[in-house]
This record gives structure tokens, C-alpha cells and sequence, in this order.
């Protein structure tokens, strides 16, 4: 069985799972190449920093002071059986378990989906808009795939939308709201682009980056189609 590479960690959170005490495990690995990635040196596969058993025993040592993990990337389900074996050593243990995806492995979250409780999806942009995002002609369909299992799945779960204004608008948000509450969706979170590695090709202002949290029409719009809208500035 290949180990899990684990390249960061976040020993207490109160905002990556909702509700819960949480950590969140970072894994290394990442199919897409989005221009805004705020963990660029996780992309690229190879060996983890941090031991895997190490990290078991520390997570051991978190029984009855955290109530759930939380794994992120990266792109967590890249390492595919390796990810599921250790979700399901955590979850041995009494934790629940949390998810951060980007949905470009369908397969292996239906593999997972019994053994995660709470996902955070990534709707990244228009379906026309997600090539020169993300770097692949393939991610948007995988992502609506992944989508539909946690909908056919019941799971609890949140659909997020970072709006980098290089590759959404105000109308690009509103035909994302349209899909995702054309099929049910009950929880989104607008998220607010956050310019971490910026170069001379991707430049945005402050100006820009606001437009969608000092829109109030938009903002009441959206609000109105879903039972709960996260607004993180």
C-alpha cells in the first residue's frame, strides 16, 4: 500500500469543516493549474513533508479535543486508495470527516463518499471559462460529475466560488447560482479572490476583486435562491 503524502498541516481550525473543531491535513497533488492557486507548492506530486504515522499518532493524541479532519490539497483525492485508507484509519478513531475538492476525481469520491461526512465542492467557472482556467478540457465535466454524487448521495455538503474577476463576472456568478439551484443545491459560499501570487499576465484591483460583496442587488438575488450563502470577504 503506497503511504499518503501529506505536505502540510493546520493543527486547529474553526472554519474548514462547519460546526466542528477540526485540523486539516494538506496532500500533495493537483491535476488543475489555476492561475489564483494559494498552494502552488503542493502541486506537483513527490514525497510529502510530513510522515504519515507521525501524523496518525498525532491525530491519536486529538481524540476528545477535535471532532473531525479535514483533508485538503492539493487536491485530496489525486492519491486516490492511499487518501480513502487513511480517511478511514481517522474516522476508526471517532472523527469526522471532511473533504476539500475540486471534483476532477469523480471516481474516487463515490469510492470515498460513505466515509466522508461534510464536502467542500470548488465550482471554479462558466463551463467556457474553466480550460483557461484550470488547464484542462476535462475538469468541468468531472466536477458536475462529482457534484451529482454528493446531490444522489445526500451528503452534507458546500458548493464554493472563489471570483477571481479575470475569469467570472457578474453575470458568469449568476449562471453558476442558476445550475447549482436548478439542481438543489442548498449551501454555496462566495469567496472572494484573494491575489496571493500575482504576475505580470494576472492583475486584478481591489475595485474589481469587491464588485460581487458591494453589489447589493446581486448579493440579495443570490441570497434568496438557497437555504444558506456564505459571503467570505
Amino acid at each position: 500500500m503506497r503511504d499518503i503524502q501529506i505536505g502540510g498541516l493546520v493543527s486547529f481550525t474553526t472554519i474548514d469543516y462547519p460546526g466542528k473543531l477540526a485540523a486539516v491535513l494538506f496532500l500533495v497533488g493537483c491535476p488543475l493549474k489555476c492561475a489564483y492557486c494559494s498552494n502552488p507548492h503542493l502541486l506537483c506530486p513527490g514525497n510529502g513533508e510530513y510522515d504519515p504515522e507521525r501524523v496518525m499518532d498525532w491525530i491519536q493524541s486529538r481524540v476528545g479535543k477535535l471532532e473531525a479532519i479535514v483533508f485538503s490539497g492539493g487536491e485530496a483525492l489525486m492519491q486516490g486508495n492511499a487518501t480513502v485508507d487513511y480517511m478511514q484509519r481517522v474516522r476508526a478513531l471517532g472523527f469526522k470527516i471532511g473533504l476539500h475538492t475540486n471534483g476532477f476525481y469523480p471516481g474516487a469520491l463515490e469510492q470515498a463518499i460513505n466515509i466522508i461526512d461534510w464536502v467542500g465542492l470548488d465550482f471554479k467557472a462558466t463551463r467556457e471559462k474553466y480550460p483557461d482556467l484550470t488547464g484542462q478540457d476535462i475538469a468541468y465535466n468531472n466536477m458536475i460529475r462529482s457534484l451529482d454524487i454528493l446531490i444522489t448521495h445526500n451528503k452534507d455538503f458546500e458548493v464554493r466560488i472563489t471570483c477571481d474577476p479575470l475569469f467570472i463576472d457578474k453575470d458568469n456568478l449568476m449562471e453558476i447560482m442558476d445550475i447549482l439551484s436548478a439542481r438543489g443545491v442548498q449551501n454555496v459560499a462566495i469567496q472572494k479572490y484573494i491575489p496571493h501570487f500575482e504576475t505580470d499576465t494576472h492583475k486584478t484591483t481591489d475595485v474589481m476583486r469587491n464588485q460581487f460583496f458591494i453589489d447589493t442587488d446581486l448579493r440579495d438575488k443570490i441570497n434568496s435562491m438557497f437555504k444558506s450563502v456564505i459571503w467570505r470577504e
